[in-house]
């Protein structure tokens, strides 16, 4: 039960404080769970079931459902039956879309007119905001899912999203000769609102932005596919958040103890 109960978490991309909130105890005694060193109870078995969308059953017989969905949202969706494999899709939890919105302006509102900076920098960017401040904090910022190409780390959601700021008229793609190549970039039409974010996001999101912005496409592929999300996952996967506590002394954000659980 123990080695499903991980095998659950680290396929989600959850974090043991997410899931020790949701059935009510603290980080430590969650960690001695997921170890066996403690009991789970019953009331603690059901809500962890109830939230991977699993029958009580299936969950303390280490089965998963066929296609299992689970979304980090404030209210979690049960799973909907008869899902196929062709109306399976990748998306930024619902209550992210916004946030995800705002970050893609703010950059663009800072650095979008560098000649250096088009869309390939632009989804690195998003990548190292929500992949450093998932490992800060154990929390999602803008909560995107990744998956690992040829390019570098991309988020799944972008073009969709971006067609929806089009026709929104939140922004307008362009394309410019970047040292003899075509360039596709994104010109704001409107201010970001970062009202929703906490001081420690915009923080963070600041100090990417500064740390990055005179990175080129090249540059900052290059790099990304040093960090080590990237590089323990399969080509045109998801990369899974939980590796950013795997990282390299280069790539790592967080100051770590070392009777740290």
């Amino acid at each position: 039960m123990t080695t499903f109960l991980k095998k659950l978490r680290q396929k989600h991309n959850i974090s043991q404080e997410f899931l020790a909130k949701k059935i009510g105890v603290s980080r430590p005694t969650y960690v001695q769970i997921e170890r066996g060193t403690r009991k789970m109870f019953v009331e603690e078995a059901q809500k962890l079931a109830q939230f991977f969308g699993l029958s009580l059953d299936n969950f303390l017989a280490g089965k998963e459902n066929l296609l299992p969905k689970v979304e980090l949202e404030k209210k979690v969706k049960q799973v909907k039956p008869k899902r196929t494999k062709q109306e399976m899709r990748i998306s930024v939890p619902q209550e992210k879309v916004e946030k995800f919105k705002e970050v893609l302006l703010y950059i663009l509102e800072r650095i979008g007119a560098r000649p250096n900076i088009g869309e390939a920098v632009v989804c690195k960017l998003m990548y190292f905001i929500d992949f450093d401040f998932y490992e800060k904090f154990e929390e999602q910022l803008i909560g995107a899912k990744y998956i690992k190409n040829h390019f570098g780390p991309t988020p799944v959601a972008f073009p969709k999203i971006i067609k929806q700021m089009e026709k929104d008229g939140d922004l307008t793609p362009v394309v410019k000769k970047y040292f003899q190549h075509d360039q596709k970039k994104y010109l704001p039409r409107r201010k970001a609102d970062l009202s929703n974010f906490s001081a420690r996001e915009k923080e963070l999101i600041d100090w990417e932005i500064s740390r990055f912005k005179d990175f080129n496409a090249t540059k900052i592929k290059e790099y990304s596919h040093k960090d080590v999300p990237w590089i323990g996952t399969d080509n045109l996967q998801l990369i899974d958040y939980e590796a950013v506590f795997s990282r390299t002394d280069e790539f790592s954000v967080r100051q770590y103890i070392d009777d740290e659980l």
